[in-house]
């Protein structure tokens, strides 16, 4: 399974329900980059993703976007082998 990284905030309720998606699927460990307690970090996921909001999802090198865009591609049927590395 490849590498999950989130850039989220601590209030973030989108920010839970794709750690709660992702956890169902069968995700152990996702790294959580806080961009409310490091301002650097923030500029940092807007630079690579050209996006202000939280979460912003990596799933290896492939960046999946927000919640909605996890969940979309969990109906779609691609998150599976995605998170199996053959996205």
């Amino acid at each position: 399974m490849g590498k999950i990284r989130m850039y989220s905030t601590a209030v973030c309720p989108y920010c839970q329900r794709a750690e709660m998606l992702l956890k169902s699927k069968g995700v152990a460990e996702i790294e959580k980059i806080r961009i409310d307690l490091d301002p650097a970090r923030r500029e940092e996921m807007m630079e690579k993703t050209g996006r202000r909001t939280v979460p912003q999802i990596y799933i290896g090198e492939v960046h999946v976007g927000g919640f909605d865009d996890l969940a979309a591609l969990d109906r779609a049927g691609r998150l599976d082998p995605l998170l199996r590395g053959q996205g």
